[in-house]
């Protein structure tokens, strides 16, 4: 559906690449020292570049494979089957959301200075938009500031959720820069802030459900105090920042939902192959058992359904614009992270007590991917968003 002759024939060389070098670090990377297995993914990087599979998102004159959005998730749902996967071919969020509104509306000056570096996978990049004193699903709402001093930024404030910011190179930071503005969502702009500043300090790694994780695996509270950055480093123009923040959270949806979908066909195989294997009794295995094979059925079904939901949004995105397309993404930002968590659900269920260890990945995304049905907005939201959708049309 909607996807290019192209992408259905890079689709079986990703799941190749992934199932002979991404897939056999995973253990170590995850549960271990994902720095420590740096030097390895970056081999791997080097690697996709000289197959040609490296920034399957961005354009070919950026060195990516210029893909559209629906043939992107369609690669995504490949690479989200690994927690290493989009970290390796350098579309791994929230890098990717930063290269995409950095192309579309950073200067030329930071494009050359902070972004090329990115696309090349030379360095990582971290976004700070969520406050721990305000509701993350109200971005207009915030008390970071930047106050304009000469010719540079001074910005002060509290963040957290930061992911990725450990080993980060520099963050997008959404600041109010106009208090006074009658219309509250021009109060706000984006600036990209270098992680060496004096005036940022990371404050830790927050645990998530007891995995406190490191580096591109992180997500990090962080401060700026009386951070100062030149006024060249502004993204788009002053109070800008809610705009560009939608702009950069619609196709964002989009990666999150495909990723998503690949973890679903990930921990469905893991479901099938433990239910085939499992003999409650001599002769009789765990597949046998009619609850599994629903769950296996009812699996399944919500994957399909999910994978057309969301190209069938990408598909519009790229044809009507993200405005068009709001109460899609809506729908499969609620939708899709529900489903995400009933197939990790099932999936430990069949695998019993082995399913809580860590001795497969399911209890790294039970842990990790808990947080789909909160962060980009919570599902009650994008619920509500619907809801009056479809009320206010059967008013006329």
């Amino acid at each position: 559906m909607f996807v290019s002759d192209k992408a259905l024939e890079l689709v079986p060389r990703y799941r190749a690449f992934l199932e002979k070098y991404i897939i056999p670090l995973e253990q170590g990377a995850i549960y271990g020292s994902f720095r420590a297995h740096l030097p390895a993914l970056q081999a791997l990087r080097t690697k996709a570049k000289e197959e040609g599979l490296f920034a399957p998102h961005l354009p070919v004159s950026h060195g990516g494979l210029g893909l559209s959005l629906v043939d992107f998730a369609s690669i995504s749902e490949v690479l989200g089957t690994s927690p290493l996967g989009h970290y390796v071919f350098n579309c791994n969020a929230p890098d990717i959301g930063n290269m995409e509104l950095m192309h579309q509306f950073a200067s030329p000056f930071l494009q050359e200075k902070y972004l090329r570096p990115l696309e090349r996978g030379e360095i990582r990049s971290c976004f700070a938009m969520t406050e721990p004193e305000h509701a993350g699903s109200n971005p207009v709402h915030m008390s970071t500031t930047a106050v304009l001093e000469g010719d540079e930024y001074v910005i002060n404030g509290h963040k957290w959720f930061t992911s990725s910011a450990d080993g980060a190179s520099f963050t997008i930071v959404m600041a109010v820069t106009n208090p006074s503005a009658e219309n509250k969502y021009e109060r706000a702009s984006m600036i990209v802030v270098p992680l060496d500043n004096p005036g940022y300090r990371m404050i830790r790694n927050i645990p998530i459900m007891g995995d406190e994780g490191e580096d591109y695996l992180s997500h990090s509270e962080v401060e700026f105090v009386n951070c100062r950055v030149p006024v060249s480093h502004l993204i788009g123009t002053e109070g800008s920042g809610f705009t560009l923040a939608q702009v950069r959270l619609g196709p964002g949806r989009i990666h999150h939902c495909m990723r998503w979908i690949g973890i679903c066909e990930r921990a469905l195989g893991m479901m099938c192959d433990r239910a085939l294997e499992r003999e409650l009794n001599p002769g009789h295995s765990l597949a046998m058992q009619q609850t599994i094979q629903n769950w296996i059925a009812e699996s399944a079904a919500e994957i399909k359904a999910s994978r057309l939901l969301v190209l069938n949004t990408a598909h519009i995105i790229e044809k009507y614009g993200a405005k068009v397309a709001k109460e899609d993404i809506s729908t499969i930002k609620f939708y899709v992270s529900d489903v995400l968590m009933k197939v990790i659900d099932r999936a430990i269920q069949v695998h019993g007590a082995l399913g809580i260890t860590d001795d497969t990945l399911l209890s790294f995304w039970y842990r990790h991917e808990r947080g789909a049905r909160i962060y980009d907005g919570p599902d009650e939201v994008h619920k509500s968003v619907l809801a009056k959708s479809i009320l206010k049309s059967r008013k006329g």
